[in-house]
């Protein structure tokens, strides 16, 4: 049956093939995982059906064994009773009663051995469903650690690269001037001092002369 032609294909997927041929390793781990899951579901309902109709089939089975046992017993008493018309009769509903119950024998017998079979894949799919849970985790941590790998790498390869060759050059040239800049600017500023030496000279010379002049005035000379 299609059903478990798909089980058979699921029971066979090697997850190792499936993530390297995959462009998206963990989306498509995921989809294997539900799909493995909705496998599994339809089965169980299949094998609960097919349980249903192997009981019934016994049942029907059942049935026809009794209806042929009794109408046996009423063809054993119509020829007790000299009824041979009605024992004739009776015989045959008995053998009715044995054909039907043979024929429902037989296609229980096959009901049977297709729930084995519903059952048979149901506990390898859900070996293999516990198997791939454990193993797709155990994948897309890998998958994971080597998409980081390489984003580090890519990174490593950005700085080491574009980084070091234009930026960091830039960079050093900007500091470079900022420096020499810093210092002209502090050798300005500082020069040899002479310039603030005649400063303080010429400032003494006005304090010296101002004072002078205080001194001169007839106030100061009739307070001194």
């Amino acid at each position: 049956m299609a059903l478990l032609e798909r089980v058979g294909t699921l029971l066979r997927a090697n997850l190792n093939d499936l993530v390297d041929r995959a462009e998206d390793p963990e989306k498509m781990l995921k989809q294997v995982i539900l799909d493995m899951e909705n496998q599994l579901m339809q089965v169980k309902t299949q094998v609960a059906i097919g349980l249903a109709d192997q009981h019934l089939l016994e049942r029907r089975a059942a049935e026809n064994r009794s209806k042929e046992a009794e109408w046996l017993r009423k063809a054993e008493l119509a020829v007790a009773k000299q009824q041979d018309d009605l024992a004739r009769i009776a015989i045959e509903r008995s053998l009715e009663g044995r054909n039907l119950a043979a024929s429902f024998d037989v296609q229980t017998a096959d009901q049977r051995t297709q729930v084995e079979n519903l059952k048979s894949a149901l506990r390898s799919l859900d070996t293999k469903l516990t198997e791939a849970r454990a193993r797709c985790e155990v994948l897309m941590a890998k998958h994971r650690r080597a998409r980081t790998a390489a984003g580090a790498a890519d990174a490593r390869n950005g700085l080491n690269g574009n980084v070091s060759s234009s930026v960091w050059e830039r960079m050093s040239r900007k500091v470079d001037r900022a420096e020499a800049v810093g210092q002209a600017q502090s050798e300005m500023a500082s020069g040899d001092g002479i310039e603030e030496r005649f400063a303080a000279l010429e400032k003494a010379d006005e304090i010296d002369r101002l004072l002078a002049e205080l001194k001169a005035r007839p106030e100061a000379a009739a307070r001194g």
